[in-house]
């Protein structure tokens, strides 16, 4: 099988892959709500020092595989999915999404930190990602369960949305109740509990996964975008 088969096949996987992890329309909010149901927006999180300083050559939103490579990168596989709203409820379509994590090694794609770890970085992670969101505000990512980075004890994935030249939020997604987010710097900057809840998500056994894969749905609310002025 040529690299091109296979890498073709390994996307169509991955897009069957998500759609069991997304399970249908039922789980996505309701958009249109009423001003009293206003959805509670995503608080914005430090960027951190390591925004990939050299962008991969391979920037999709599949952060398993790496161009033609048959070799995935190791960490537990994790379909993660979700949709950008306003608060108001409606879909943010056509913005960019953007992901970055340390690989399952604990090393950052940014020359501050992997220069110094190449015998230790994954070198089949992409460790960055990128995806336009759909007419539902949809996106969809392939990563893995982040994990603990030294001084970061909460394992967590970075997020950033934009549309056009404007950032929107920049943010991270947390573990539901990982031992280390408590003792966590960055975390324990949010000291209302309530927009703490709105930082973390579940990863959860994909059931119909035959190689232990996990689902993680996390939506990203926006408290104004370039429309609403």
């Amino acid at each position: 099988m040529n690299l091109m088969k296979t890498k073709t096949m390994s996307r169509r996987w991955f897009a069957s892959r998500s759609a069991m992890a997304i399970g249908g329309a039922a789980m996505w909010t309701t958009p249109g709500l009423f001003a009293e149901e206003l959805l509670k927006p995503t608080p914005s999180l430090t960027e951190g020092p390591f925004y990939p300083d050299r962008m991969p050559l391979d920037q999709d939103n599949d952060l398993i595989v790496i161009g033609d490579n048959t070799t995935p990168a190791v960490g537990d596989v994790t379909h993660l999915t979700g949709r950008v709203l306003t608060a108001a409820g409606s879909p943010v379509r056509n913005a960019t999404i953007e992901i970055w994590q340390c690989d399952a090694n604990a090393v950052y794609l940014h020359s501050r930190d992997s220069d110094g770890k190449k015998e230790q970085q994954d070198k089949n992670f992409q460790g960055f990602g990128r995806f336009e969101t759909a007419s539902d505000g949809g996106y969809r990512f392939r990563t893995i369960k982040p994990v603990p980075y030294p001084g970061r004890p909460a394992p967590h994935i970075h997020i950033k949305v934009k549309q056009g030249d404007k950032d929107l939020l920049t943010t991270q997604l947390l573990i539901r109740g990982h031992e280390g987010n408590q003792r966590d710097g960055v975390f324990r900057r949010v000291t209302d509990p309530a927009k703490r809840k709105l930082l973390v998500a579940d990863f959860k056994p994909l059931k119909e996964s035959k190689i232990g894969e996990l689902a993680c749905q996390f939506d990203v609310i926006l408290g104004q975008t370039p429309a609403d002025g």
